[in-house]
């Protein structure tokens, strides 16, 4: 699961879910540098582990829309925890990486 919240885009698209529903290509659109691939493997991996849901939408072509699932839901809090704790240290963090080793 670490590996999984530690992955750039994994915590980027969690967090545009938590706002709003997506459409593949908004989503696609939303995050700068994100490949097309790149993006369907996340939402793939994220759909698997049961945070996102998938719906299909019977239009043509036909049209797929992704939102965060109950679990995903409640994901979002300790992310944002854990990104108030990186903000609250980053003066403490950047000075140890300026130390020699």
């Amino acid at each position: 699961m670490l590996r999984l919240v530690s992955d750039k885009w994994t915590l980027l698209l969690i967090t545009l879910l938590g706002r709003q529903p997506y459409r593949f290509n908004e989503l696609h659109r939303a995050v700068e540098g994100i490949s097309q691939r790149m993006l369907t493997r996340t939402l793939r991996t994220l759909e698997s582990d049961g945070l996102v849901e998938r719906e299909v939408f019977p239009t043509s072509p036909p049209g797929v829309e992704y939102r965060l699932t109950p679990l995903g839901v409640s994901l979002l809090a300790p992310l944002s925890e854990l990104a108030g704790w990186a903000v609250d240290h980053h003066a403490e963090i950047a000075a140890a990486r300026r130390r020699p080793t």
